[in-house]
């Protein structure tokens, strides 16, 4: 997920947001990555668990060089290994794979509560709501994001559970669409960061009428 063109710059301009967003993605994306993880083995598949992915470990769920980019460019991800054909639930690719996506909105939902009712208290530390206001900020980010029908993406795992055939390696679909659906949703992520201010802009006018 893309944060800024050059995040680097911010540890310059804004150390504060540059340390609160570093590890906010870093928490999310582990937690994220490690949900994938708990919810294949409660499906019977035990192949990121035998590879040591229920951890928050960054190192492990991250890697090195995504750390670096995130440090550098503001971009980070993180992979689980799953086998589907382990699985014993016919249901169990799609709640694997809608696992980490779903952590990502309940993140959302308590930092969205959390920022409207701090908001709103009197002497309320400004650091908070800056912090509990980025924490909302990209966890909507990384949920929507990864719910794009996308190679690569959770969206797309989900998206061919549903359509299986859009799966298969000779699909003409998935050819023809590919490129164009990765340009599109790296270009959507732009739109997204305004889209989730707003969201979490309308925490604190709630929390206001009814406390």
């Amino acid at each position: 997920m893309m944060l800024a063109d050059i995040f680097i710059q911010r540890l310059f301009d804004d150390p504060r947001s540059f340390f609160m967003l570093t590890f906010i993605v870093v928490f999310s994306v582990c937690l994220h990555e490690y949900s994938h993880a708990q919810v294949a083995l409660w499906m019977g598949d035990s192949t990121a668990a035998d590879r040591g992915h229920l951890t928050l470990n960054p190192l492990k769920q991250m890697g090195f060089f995504s750390i670096l980019m995130l440090l550098i460019l503001g971009f980070a991800w993180g992979a689980v290994p799953v086998n589907p054909a382990r699985m014993k639930n016919k249901y169990g690719r799609l709640l694997t794979s809608f696992a980490g996506p779903a952590v990502n909105l309940i993140l959302f939902a308590l930092a969205w509560i959390f920022f409207g009712i701090t908001c709103n208290l009197q002497n309320a530390p400004h650091s908070a709501m800056i912090f509990l206001g980025l924490f909302g900020l990209m966890n909507f980010v990384l949920f929507v994001f990864n719910m794009l029908p996308v190679p690569g993406l959770d969206g797309w795992n989900i998206c061919t559970w549903f359509f299986p055939k859009l799966a298969m390696p000779n699909s003409e679909v998935v050819k023809g669409a590919m490129v164009i659906l990765i340009f599109v949703a790296f270009m959507f992520v732009s739109y997204l960061f305004q889209f989730a201010q707003s969201v979490m802009q309308t925490a604190p006018d709630f929390f206001q009428q009814i406390m």
